[in-house]
């Protein structure tokens, strides 16, 4: 018991409550704790070095462990972090024979000196018969980024884009700082570094909110609600209960968190048709939208837009829920301020006097389109006022399920 507090001392805490999470899975698990503090407490060159000889002796004793109890490699998975997701790979390469190890999981795999090298001199596909990563701070931090950016598993996760977290963000050093004193700095740096731990202990704790991510090409992409398409295995689970899969190519997938356990979020993509009525004006406004389930509500849900309204076009989005609203069934959209807007009317109407009883120029939306990322339903609002599709400033439309707006005993068909 007194060993045990020792050790307590020195390893991260992390570890006893990932080793907890994983022993409390229905199936039997033994969990080994590799501990290398000595050799990882290193000038960072020397402790990169030490990771190939840190992944020799676990290949060692894994091929020891085969020997003496006729126990499968390929029920072995390794769970490293960091420097570990490397020692992980290294020992998945130098084990003996042909058959691979079963499952690499690299929680942030380190970047300095393994980002840019060969799939030899770094965690690889090629290390295990599955590989899966998750990559949380790859942001540049004094000119070097914490974690590895590149791809190095069958499936590479990066919540929130990878580059930093949720609760984790600069502004958020001052409270460090604060607490800390100037080391501060370094519990930002490994507040969204760690986070990668966190991410997969949720996964072990909270079965009921797997969190679901999405196959894009980059994170600006996912954040315009493009990729939420489950097709063709575009999506998987992150963590422990990830669909395993071997790809030829890596597959970067991308979804956001909360700030803190149970880290799940609700991915919808919106699209919206605007029609601006005045052609050559550009329109910057700013939009919230509230939301009607079956279960729940979500209320003034602030929208961005990456371009100004011109002209007709349609507008994809992203939004994300912290909880469960149920089947969506009804969205407000409000055109919040006025001032800009209010400027442009006045210069449109002394250019072209209107006359009196003429109709203002506003936007029209005629629907909103809306995909469920978990749910991969896809619905079509329209406006629930058949007459009144124009929206101005500081004005508020409800759109209802098209379907739902003309009951079907009332249509008429000619």
């Amino acid at each position: 018991m007194e060993e045990r507090k020792k050790v307590d001392g020195i390893l991260e805490g992390w570890i006893w409550k990932m080793a907890a999470a994983l022993k409390s899975q229905r199936k039997p698990i033994n969990v080994i704790i590799a501990d290398w503090l000595t050799l990882a407490h290193q000038h960072y060159p020397i402790a990169v070095q030490n990771t190939r000889y840190i992944g020799q002796e676990i290949a060692d004793f894994l091929e020891w462990l085969e020997e003496s109890i006729q126990f499968s490699r390929s029920n072995v998975h390794l769970i490293g972090y960091s420097l570990g997701a490397h020692v992980s790979g290294f020992a998945g390469s130098y084990i003996s024979g042909t058959n691979k190890l079963g499952r690499i999981t690299g929680l942030d795999p380190a970047g300095p000196l393994f980002e840019g090298m060969s799939p030899t001199d770094r965690l690889s596909p090629d290390d295990a018969n599955f590989v899966d990563a998750i990559h949380t701070f790859t942001k540049q931090h004094m000119g070097l980024s914490v974690g590895i950016k590149q791809p190095v598993a069958h499936f590479d996760f990066y919540p929130n884009g990878g580059t930093f977290q949720p609760g984790c963000h600069i502004m958020h050093m001052y409270n460090h700082i604060a607490q800390y004193g100037i080391t501060g700095i370094a519990q930002t740096v490994k507040c969204a570094h760690e986070r990668s731990v966190h991410l997969f202990i949720d996964s072990l704790l909270h079965k009921d909110k797997q969190s679901t991510a999405y196959w894009c090409n980059d994170i600006s992409t996912f954040e315009q609600g493009m990729c939420l398409s489950c097709r063709k295995n575009r999506c998987n689970t992150l963590g422990y209960n990830i669909r395993e899969e071997r790809l030829p190519k890596s597959r970067r997938l991308f979804l956001k968190t909360r700030a803190h356990m149970p880290f799940k979020v609700y991915h919808y993509q919106f699209k919206i048709h605007f029609i601006n009525e005045i052609q050559e004006k550009q329109v910057d406004p700013t939009f919230t939208i509230s939301l009607t389930g079956t279960k729940e509500d979500a209320k003034n849900l602030p929208i961005t837009l990456v371009e100004g309204i011109i002209g007709n076009k349609t507008y994809s989005f992203l939004i994300t829920l912290d909880t469960d609203i149920g089947e969506l069934i009804m969205i407000k959209f409000k055109w919040e301020g006025t001032a800009v807007w209010e400027n442009i009317w006045d210069t449109v109407q002394t250019i072209i006097p209107w006359t009196k009883g003429t109709r203002r120029p506003g936007l029209i939306v005629k629907t909103i389109r809306v995909k469920a990322g978990e749910t991969q339903q896809k619905m079509t609002f329209c406006s629930q006022s058949i007459d009144n599709i124009h929206l101005h400033p500081a004005q508020e439309k409800t759109f209802v399920r098209c379907e739902d707006r003309f009951p079907k005993q009332n249509r008429k068909f000619t």
